[in-house]
C-alpha cells in the first residue's frame, strides 16, 4: 500500500489541524484544510498558518498540486484562496458544497449568492479519484458534521476531519444546519471499514486534560478505545451524540466563517473605504446555552 509522507500544523487558538500530504517519490503534495488566522476581537486577519505550511513545502522541496477542504468549516476561516495565489495550484471541495450553501445562503439573506460551487476549482464526488503526484486518492461522502463532508484516502492516510476525533475525545458534534447524527454514524462506520492499519488523521484536538495536542490514530485504535463507537449501536451513537450536542454552544465563529468558507475562503468583498466588512445575522441559530 501507498505510505505518504504527512506533516500536520495544529493552530491552538482554534484546535484546528492542517496538514501537506506529500508523496515521497514526486514531492508534489496537497494541503488539507488550512487556517486562515482571524481575531474575533480586534477582527484582524493574518496569514501565520498559511506562511508556516509555504514554510515548510519550500524546505523540503515540495510542489503544491492541490489545495483541498473536507467542508466548510464553522470555526475558522479557510486559507485556500491565499494559498492559491502563492501557489496557483487548483481548489477543491465536496460537490455537495452545494447543499450548505444553500442553507446559508437564507441564513445570510443572500439572494444573488450563486450556490454552484463554482467558488472552487474542482468539487469531488463519492467514490472519485484524483492523484497527488504518484498517490492514488479516493474520495469518500462522510456526511454528518456537515451534508458537504469528504475525508481523502491517500494510500495508507485517511483524512477523516470532523466524523471522529482521537480515541480519548469521542466523535464531532452534528447538530449544525443540515447535520444528523445518523448520517455521522454511518460516516464512521464506513470509515472504520478501512484496513485496521490505516492512519486516520482528525480535524481538530482540544486536548483533554490539558494533554499535549495529538492528531493520529488507527482504525485499529478507534475500534477498541473510542468510546462513542467502542461496543455502541447505531441508536446508542445517535442518543449519546444528540444528548451530548444539546449542551454545546456553537462555536463562536460559526457566523463569521461560514460566509468565508462557503465562498471558497474569500473574504467579503472590500466596500468604497477599502475594507472588508462581516455580516452578522442576529437570532440566527437556535440552541443557545446562556
Amino acid at each position: 500500500m501507498q505510505r505518504p509522507d504527512v506533516s500536520a500544523f495544529y493552530d491552538a487558538r482554534t484546535g484546528s489541524l492542517q496538514y501537506v500530504v506529500a508523496d515521497p517519490a514526486t514531492k508534489k503534495c496537497a494541503i488539507i484544510d488550512p487556517v486562515l488566522d482571524f481575531d474575533e476581537k480586534s477582527g484582524s486577519t493574518a496569514t501565520r498558518n498559511a506562511d508556516a505550511i509555504l514554510d515548510h513545502v519550500a524546505a523540503n522541496g515540495l510542489t503544491v498540486e492541490w489545495i483541498l477542504d473536507t467542508h466548510p468549516h464553522a470555526d475558522h476561516f479557510s486559507a485556500a484562496q491565499y494559498l492559491k495565489s502563492r501557489t496557483g495550484a487548483p481548489t477543491a471541495i465536496g460537490e455537495h458544497v452545494r447543499d450548505v450553501q444553500t442553507i446559508w445562503k437564507e441564513i445570510y439573506n443572500w439572494p444573488d449568492f450563486a450556490c454552484d460551487g463554482s467558488q472552487w476549482d474542482r468539487l469531488f464526488a463519492d467514490g472519485e479519484t484524483f492523484r497527488i503526484g504518484e498517490l492514488d486518492v479516493r474520495v469518500m461522502h462522510s456526511p454528518g458534521h456537515t451534508l458537504a463532508s469528504i475525508t481523502y484516502v491517500v494510500g495508507d492516510a485517511a483524512f477523516i476531519h470532523d466524523t471522529l476525533f482521537m480515541p480519548d475525545s469521542g466523535s464531532a458534534r452534528a447538530d449544525f444546519p443540515g447535520g444528523s447524527a445518523a448520517r455521522l454514524w454511518n460516516s464512521i462506520e464506513a470509515i472504520l471499514t478501512l484496513p485496521d492499519e490505516t492512519r486516520l488523521f482528525t480535524g481538530h484536538d482540544y486536548q483533554p486534560g490539558g494533554r499535549e495536542a495529538l492528531w493520529q490514530s488507527t482504525v485499529a485504535e478507534q475500534k477498541a478505545r473510542n468510546p462513542h463507537v467502542h461496543g455502541k449501536s447505531a441508536e446508542d451513537f445517535i442518543k449519546l451524540r444528540e444528548a451530548r450536542d444539546r449542551t454545546l454552544p456553537m462555536p463562536k465563529l460559526i457566523l463569521h466563517a461560514l460566509q468565508v468558507n462557503i465562498r471558497g475562503g474569500r473574504l467579503p468583498e472590500a466596500e468604497t473605504d477599502g475594507r472588508c466588512y462581516l455580516k452578522i445575522p442576529l437570532d440566527a441559530l437556535p440552541g443557545s446555552i446562556w
